[in-house]
């Protein structure tokens, strides 16, 4: 894999900035796909019922939704070039509905394949290094990490390299394949969580000691969904040269002692519960000191040669201070907005990151249309070495932008409907697909979203309000997040009818925090309401710069109750 579409001219001094296949990973995924077209063969023919196809479906990530099939496709760590971009979108026009939605994890989803189109979609996601394995079943899911990696301002070190580490490990991992239940990981190596590693089955932060060496804290048996909890710290840290055994033994402990007999309670999150840190630590530990770990040692070597592959991309020698930048802002308002709200601090002097917004006030959060996913592979070659990310919070990111061209880059990105700039506010709203999709949900997401969207559609607003996560799941699994929303809602079908269960508190970072329950639920037209009265008693209350999230931790949880009462009730339906 490189940043640089094979098809173009070569960039000057242009340096990889992602893991390159080599003649095994390619090879593994082309008799991967080959697999799966016999035994989608099979399914067509009949030789296959549906209950026996299922298995087979799901390790290439093939769901069977509501209306379709729908296929997952991986893309570890976020990581993104413009020429897998214009696959994807190349995917979405010929064998989909021109569009895809990029997910919670990392991953994009084509929600209308046929099922005999399916091995040729592989195929095509093959030719530019990228498939759908593991993005479903009861294995390693695919790792994610900070989509501010090798850029932000306050990292340690790029967590990529040792995501992509785990990510072979786990790859076609013979003993984990079929755990007791699906497993994720998450990797940061900055000051600032932005990839929710307390709300993982593992999550790994990359720390320093106090020799300064680098390492890792873990932590273990976070999640969400029908039950969830944060995770909890199982080595403070955690030598590099011990990493791949050290899982290898937490993975052994949850394969074994993880419960099978409810797939409710399978998660290890229930293991770590029930068991306690403590008697994981000293199972862990014991593994640790009893297995061969000559098969995992470190090769310093080849861990600095994966790291290369995310080397420092050719940047320009530039004063932190844009004279065009500053007059851009000075000359237009709508850019000025944008800037302050949709770019971020670069590690690099004079260049910045830029969040696109997918979620344009009354849009599905997480959809891109084929020609905005090109409109975002030509901003990348453009404007960013050829390279995007996708964030756990279903937008794009373009890592290495120029200050000088951030005018021209939002002015090509408001030509396609992606300018958005509500970054963090309380329109970048995050939600699963819900009722109009998903097999498991039991309520729509999508129109809940919509509508808050439209109801705080005003940006200047929105800006006023500040930092405010919203997320939304349609049902217990918790796709939306919503258990570590700032304002959590949880869609349920109650007697038929579709019933939302607000929650405030949740928080995805280092403080991170399970929301709280306000009430019973309400229906799906009393949400704007409820959310529109939380705001304003916020505002009413917050002192100076203050976030939602700490006026909630501030004043209480009952305040806010109180304040999401309707007109002529008494609150008992809140």
């Amino acid at each position: 894999m490189t940043a640089h579409d094979p098809t173009l001219p070569p960039r000057p001094n242009a340096a990889p900035i992602g893991y390159a296949y080599d003649e095994h990973d390619r090879a593994f995924v082309r008799e991967r796909v080959a697999e799966f077209r016999g035994q989608v063969e099979r399914r067509l023919a009949g030789a296959l019922t549906e209950e026996e196809f299922r298995p087979f479906r799901l390790m290439n990530g093939l769901y069977l939704q509501l209306h379709a099939y729908m296929l997952r496709v991986a893309i570890p760590y976020g990581t993104l070039t413009s020429r897998q971009m214009r696959r994807l979108a190349e995917i979405a026009d010929r064998w989909d509905k021109g569009y895809g939605h990029f997910t919670t994890r990392q991953n994009l989803q084509y929600n209308w394949p046929k099922l005999v189109d399916v091995p040729d979609i592989l195929e095509a996601l093959a030719d530019v290094d990228m498939h759908a394995i593991q993005t479903s079943g009861n294995c390693i899911r695919n790792v994610t990490a900070d989509h501010f990696a090798g850029v932000a301002a306050d990292e340690i070190e790029d967590p990529r390299a040792t995501a992509e580490f785990l990510r072979q490990w786990s790859s076609a991992h013979a003993e984990f394949s079929f755990l007791p239940r699906k497993f994720k990981i998450a990797v940061t190596g900055a000051e600032h969580d932005r990839a929710a590693v307390k709300v993982h089955d593992i999550g790994l932060r990359i720390v320093t000691n106090d020799a300064g060496e680098i390492g890792y804290e873990v932590i273990v048996g976070g999640g969400l969904g029908r039950t969830p909890f944060i995770g909890k710290v199982l080595r403070e840290f955690l030598p590099r040269a011990d990493l791949l055994a050290f899982l290898e033994a937490v993975l052994r402990v949850y394969n074994r002692f993880g419960r099978r007999d409810n797939k409710y309670k399978a998660r290890i999150k229930i293991l770590v519960h029930e068991t306690g840190i403590d008697e994981i630590r000293a199972q862990v530990e014991a593994e640790f000191a009893a297995m061969d770990r000559a098969p995992f040692a470190y090769d310093g070597e080849e861990f600095a040669r994966v790291a290369g592959f995310f080397g420092t991309p050719p940047y320009e020698d530039l004063p932190e201070r844009s004279e065009a930048l500053e007059k851009a802002k000075a000359e237009s308002a709508a850019f000025a907005a944008f800037a302050a709200v949709n770019v971020a601090p670069h590690r690099q002097a004079g260049y910045a990151i830029v969040t696109v917004s997918l979620k344009p006030i009354g849009g599905i959060p997480g959809d891109a249309t084929s020609a905005q996913m090109r409109a975002l592979a030509d901003a990348a070659d453009t404007y960013g070495f050829g390279e995007l990310r996708v964030s756990h919070e279903q937008n794009i990111i373009l890592p290495h932008v120029k200050k000088d061209d951030l005018l021209a880059l939002w002015r090509d990105l408001d030509a396609a409907g992606l300018a958005t700039a509500n970054a963090g506010l309380v329109s970048d709203i995050i939600s699963c697909p819900g009722l109009d999709y998903c097999a498991l949900a039991t309520a729509r997401s999508i129109p809940i979203a919509q509508a808050i969207s439209k109801r705080f559609s005003d940006l200047e607003r929105q800006r006023q309000i500040g930092p405010l996560g919203i997320k939304i799941s349609g049902c217990i699994n918790a796709c939306g997040h919503h258990h570590v929303g700032a304002i959590g809602i949880l869609g349920l079908e109650k007697k038929g009818v579709e019933s939302y269960q607000i929650t405030l508190g949740g928080d995805p970072t280092l403080d991170a925090a399970i929301g709280e329950l306000i009430g019973p639920g309400v229906s799906a037209e009393e949400v704007p309401d409820v959310i529109e009265n939380l705001v304003e008693l916020y505002l009413a209350e917050r002192q100076e710069a203050e976030r939602f999230i700490d006026t909630c931790r501030r004043i209480g949880h009952k305040r806010f109750k109180e304040s999401a009462r309707r007109e002529g009730e008494d609150g008992s339906g809140i």
